[in-house]
């Protein structure tokens, strides 16, 4: 009988316990920080370059690339996105090197979104 009431009671002490381990771990766990990418002017990168980079590394439509592309040449730089960091970091990355290869200086950043 004693033996019967010790596994009941250690039962229970077990069941409590991974209980508040579960909440623990859900309560631990937090969205992942977002970077905005910014693609900046220059009296160099052709306009048709920009939109084509906005359309194929950023998956922008024709139209909101135009935009962005305008927005750029005016106001010198433009957020094109806004993505985990290691997504920011491939696309900046990516846009970097084809800039490079077509040989233009394009430039790209990516910073926390609440920065």
């Amino acid at each position: 009988m004693e033996m019967w009431l010790f596994l009941c009671i250690f039962a229970a002490d077990m069941a409590k316990e991974q209980s508040a381990t579960k909440e623990r771990q859900r309560t631990d766990l937090r969205e992942p920080k977002r970077y905005k990418v910014t693609i900046y002017n220059d009296d160099f990168t052709t306009m048709e370059f920009v939109v084509m980079i906005l359309k194929v590394v950023f998956f922008k439509s024709e139209a909101d690339a135009q935009t962005l592309m305008l927005q750029v040449h005016h106001a010198d730089k433009a957020i094109v996105g806004i993505y985990s960091y290691d997504i920011a970091v491939s696309k900046v990355n990516k846009a970097t090197q084809m800039a490079r290869d077509a040989g233009f200086p394009l430039r790209l950043t990516y910073e926390p979104e609440d920065a």
